[in-house]
């Protein structure tokens, strides 16, 4: 496993964490198999962990929970978020910061979730969505130097909505986020415009996530794929996005080099880019761990591969069905 610093906090973080949201909200998921799974990500070096109360409304963050104690002793890092007040992913400008992220909500929420961790303060607490209207708010300023004050939390973070990674830049020079979450994928390469530039000038740290779409990229999804009406993932499959979305995935898999498979490939782009601290990805299965991780050794993908992906890059906007 290989580790690189992310931004001003200092961490040493591996570079592929561990996601836990399919742990409490996909079908197929089984309490005992995350833990194995988890520990075993431990056992190969992952030492860091990105969960969210919305993950089961706390499931995840007890699991992680579980996991930090009876791993005492390992500096392993948590990473979660609070949900908005008002219950609407994505934010947008019509919504008031104080309808969304109020004080008294979010201590809260930091509470409850130091007390699913069980440790002394959160790594890194992130909002789980954002609009960048409110980066001026004096209520946000308020309220994330109290929360670094009361040592509720390390670090503060933004998780940013899909497909809107400039929409966090105003946030960033406030000088108040010191980790920013944003979709980097094959397909999503658009936060290499203008987001990590201003990363990179602040020494934020980029926690890239949803490296395999949502699984397009694993490459084993048919157009016959369907998945339980209580799994997220049947709305972001479905009519409006599966066939296209496939069709996108086969032509990347004429390209993938002999003896990798797509999702290494997918992976290894990410990697590939030194902005990106570390890379959230779901490992519910032992058979996963093993896989992903052993990614971190094989390095970044060849210049010329990496030229040729370009060529892949997807821009899109938010839609219902994405939310």
């Amino acid at each position: 496993m290989k580790y690189r610093k992310l931004g001003r906090t200092g961490f040493d973080v591996s570079d592929i964490a561990h996601g836990l949201w399919g742990m409490s909200g996909w079908s197929g998921s089984e309490d005992q198999e995350s833990l194995q799974a988890m520990q075993r990500a431990i056992d190969q070096g992952c030492n860091f962990f990105d969960t969210a109360w919305a993950y089961g409304e706390g499931k995840s963050d007890g699991l992680l929970g579980k996991i930090l104690a009876s791993n005492n002793g390992k500096r392993l890092y948590a990473a979660s978020k609070i949900p908005p007040l008002n219950g609407r992913w994505p934010a947008t400008p019509e919504y008031k910061y104080r309808d969304v992220f109020p004080a008294a909500h979010v201590v809260s929420y930091a509470r409850k979730i130091l007390g699913k961790l069980g440790t002394e303060s959160i790594d890194i607490l992130q909002f789980h969505v954002w609009d960048d209207s409110w980066a001026e708010e004096p209520e946000f300023r308020e309220t994330v130097e109290k929360l670094k004050s009361d040592k509720l939390i390390r670090f503060f973070g933004l998780s940013l909505n899909r497909w809107q990674p400039e929409n966090g830049i105003a946030a960033l020079r406030t000088g108040l986020v010191d980790t920013v979450q944003v979709i980097y994928n094959i397909f999503d390469q658009s936060p290499e415009d203008k987001l990590f530039p201003v990363c990179r000038e602040l020494n934020v740290g980029v926690i890239a996530r949803v490296p395999l779409d949502e699984g397009s990229l694993g490459g084993k999804m048919t157009r016959e794929t369907k998945f339980p009406a209580n799994d997220w993932r049947a709305k972001y499959f479905g009519p409006a996005n599966l066939t296209k979305t496939l069709a996108r995935v086969d032509e990347l898999k004429k390209i993938v080099p002999a003896g990798m498979t797509l999702p290494e490939m997918s992976l290894r782009f990410i990697l590939s880019r030194p902005d990106v601290g570390t890379t959230i990805i779901g490992m519910r299965k032992l058979a996963h761990v093993k896989e992903n991780i052993a990614v971190s050794d094989a390095g970044p993908l060849a210049k010329a591969l990496l030229q040729r992906l370009k060529a892949h890059r997807w821009d899109r906007v938010p839609q219902g069905w994405s939310d």
